[in-house]
């Protein structure tokens, strides 16, 4: 089994082909060509057929937003435990105010930059992407979905 590269804020994104490269434009050539169709033969039929190519592209969208969204439960959980367990008694009481995203981006902070990186999220209301920058040890996450 070969290395996986090490991760960083510039390739951490990912892409599934069969989902991004596939699903995602039939679905979306499904409901261009349902419009043309009701378009040009319009009737029951084919107005139908722009809502059954709606309902799958929904359906495609759903199909990836659901495992995010419980994975974004999960990694907030990890994330807390992991900042209780790293960060000194007065800022364990501030981990509440973090948002999701901000707990999201965090992860990917090794345990050492930890408190000073939380310390500068809460003081400067750090976005997402301004804490993945500010990241100077990349704790890679390969599997996220």
């Amino acid at each position: 089994m070969s290395e996986k590269a090490p991760q960083n804020y510039k390739n951490h994104p990912r892409l599934d082909l069969l989902y991004h490269g596939f699903l995602l434009p039939v679905a979306a050539a499904g409901v261009i060509v349902a419009i043309v169709n009701v378009i040009q033969a319009p009737g029951w039929a084919s107005f139908f057929g722009v809502l059954t190519a709606a309902a799958l592209a929904v359906a495609a969208f759903k199909v990836r937003v659901y495992p995010l969204k419980v994975q974004d439960r999960l990694i907030r959980l990890e994330e807390r435990m992991r900042l209780a367990t790293l960060l000194p008694e007065p800022w364990r009481a501030r981990i509440g105010e973090l948002t999701e995203g901000q707990l999201i981006a965090l992860r990917f902070a090794s345990d050492a930059e930890i408190p000073a990186l939380v310390e500068k999220t809460l003081a400067g209301n750090l976005k997402p992407k301004e804490i993945k920058q500010s990241i100077v040890s990349w704790r890679a996450d390969y599997f996220r979905v």
